[in-house]
């Protein structure tokens, strides 16, 4: 059984805070080559982007993908931005929302500490088998 992220569903669920107080909410993305969007906006492999409702058309956040139509330099642009590259939703108003600590990076780091764990817990378990005498005793 596999579980599924927790980021799409937080990623809407600040999306509907933001609608519902009258905030605008602006989605922070990670910009990679394969990504396609306007190269001239990306600044520090960071582009941000305003996903209000007044600002895109079409806008679709689903497990995979945050989708939207807007137009740059007056140049309509369709946007398929994968969840993964999002870095962080917030409102701007009050700077208010959720950042996402980089999953690949960070699974990582689990699994690096994961397998030093239990390799040291093997070889501290080799050195008591080691040192311990065995404490058999014969009944009759």
């Amino acid at each position: 059984m596999t579980i599924n992220s927790t980021k799409p569903y937080l990623v809407r669920s600040i999306y509907d805070w933001c609608i519902d107080s009258g905030f605008t909410p602006y989605i922070s993305v990670q910009a990679f080559p394969e990504l396609n969007v306007p190269k001239e906006y990306i600044k520090q492999n960071e582009i941000v982007f305003n996903i209000n409702i007044n600002a895109v058309n079409e806008l679709i956040i689903n497990n995979n993908i945050v989708g939207f139509t807007a137009r740059f330099n007056g140049v309509e642009r369709k946007l398929e931005i994968p969840i993964n590259a999002i870095n962080s939703i917030f409102a701007k108003e009050v700077n208010q929302g959720i950042a996402f600590s980089d999953e690949r990076k960070e699974n990582q780091e689990v699994m690096n500490t994961f397998r030093n764990s239990n390799s040291n817990q093997d070889s501290e378990l080799l050195q008591e088998k080691k040192t311990r005498k065995p404490k058999l005793k014969v009944i009759k």
